[in-house]
């Protein structure tokens, strides 16, 4: 198992009861794939640099996790088909043995 950062930028448009189910969605696409969820922290919403699909702003959400590598590829592809998740960074953050 490896540990993981995902941010991700959710939809502005949507409500908190809304945005609560897609953290949600997230944390359950992770346990579901043997992973473990180590914190969530929600930003809240942020004004973005750029436009993203036509959306000045969006929620931030910040997911530490652990998972086996091999599924890290059907995760990020779980993500890419939300479509309340307007971009995501994910990056591992497991520390190197020397």
């Amino acid at each position: 198992m490896r540990t993981y950062e995902l941010l991700s930028i959710i939809k502005p448009n949507i409500d908190s009861e809304e945005f609560d189910k897609v953290v949600a969605k997230i944390e359950e696409a992770i346990t579901a794939l043997e992973g473990k969820v180590i914190s969530t922290d929600k930003m809240g919403r942020k004004k973005l640099s750029y436009d993203i699909k036509d959306y000045r702003d969006g929620y931030f959400v910040v997911h530490n996790f652990e998972m086996a590598p091999e599924q890290v590829a059907k995760f990020n592809r779980q993500l890419r088909l939300n479509e309340n998740v307007l971009r995501i960074m994910l990056l591992e953050t497991s520390e190197v043995k020397a």
